[in-house]
């Protein structure tokens, strides 16, 4: 039998879907409605299993979480304080892992999948920024950094995890500049990486351009996947 490849697709700014090789779907930060680079709509998205939240920021909450909840009962994973904010906006709290949210260094299994909070250097309101470790069932490694600085500890992930695949900001002004965010693959140690987070909106980095040249520099081991809004990569 022929075995069905993880696809990841990034859906604008840090929007991405992953189907996994079994049919999982796990959607982070899905922004949809008013994202200008989101290619699809809100009435496009199937399947959801999981929905991973990074912070509470327009362009990363965005307002389809209850639609897309209500629509396919998928489980959102985010902190506490996100967790009360989304009730608020209509989520049951049957709809969120342990009905309460969890934090930073815990790990939970949802379908399979076994997912890692990890902390971001960023601001918000409700809770802090974090970002994500995603380990499918046959152990591809995902990880999703948020928004964020770069930070030492992100060393310690790439120790602990064996990294597929990162999903680094590289757009400066909110989080890692091209250079920063390619130094961070020398401390991560990914196989590969698709850059996001950038070209939103004008005051944001345009193009891909100046990381893939700078990764290509400081960790050349690294295969850059720039990606269109809507494109996907198959792992």
């Amino acid at each position: 039998m022929c075995k069905l490849p993880h696809s990841v697709k990034w859906l604008g700014h840090s929007a991405c879907q992953i189907t996994s090789a079994s049919g999982c779907v796990i959607l982070i930060d899905p922004w949809i409605t008013d994202n200008p680079s989101c290619p699809v709509s809100k009435e496009d998205i199937g399947k959801v299993d999981i929905i991973l939240l990074t912070h509470d920021h327009f362009d990363h909450m965005g307002t389809d979480i209850p639609y897309l909840v209500n629509g396919t009962n998928a489980v959102v994973i985010a902190q506490p304080e996100l967790a009360d904010v989304l009730q608020e906006s209509g989520v049951s709290a049957e709809n969120i892992i342990f009905g309460m949210g969890m934090n930073i260094g815990g790990q939970v299994e949802v379908a399979g999948v076994k997912i890692t909070m990890t902390q971001a250097f960023h601001s918000g309101t409700a809770g802090s920024a974090v970002g994500f470790i995603i380990i499918l069932e046959d152990g591809k490694t995902i990880y999703h950094a948020g928004d964020t600085g770069i930070f030492a500890g992100m060393e310690l992930l790439g120790k602990i995890y064996p990294i597929d695949l990162a999903l680094l900001p590289i757009g400066s002004v909110f989080v890692m500049d091209p250079l920063q965010a390619a130094y961070s693959l020398t401390l991560l140690k990914p196989d590969k990486v698709i850059p996001i987070h950038y070209k939103t909106f004008p005051i944001l980095v345009q193009d891909a351009s100046e990381f893939i040249e700078l990764a290509g520099d400081k960790a050349p081991e690294v295969q850059v996947e720039a990606l269109e809004p809507g494109q996907e990569l198959l792992l």
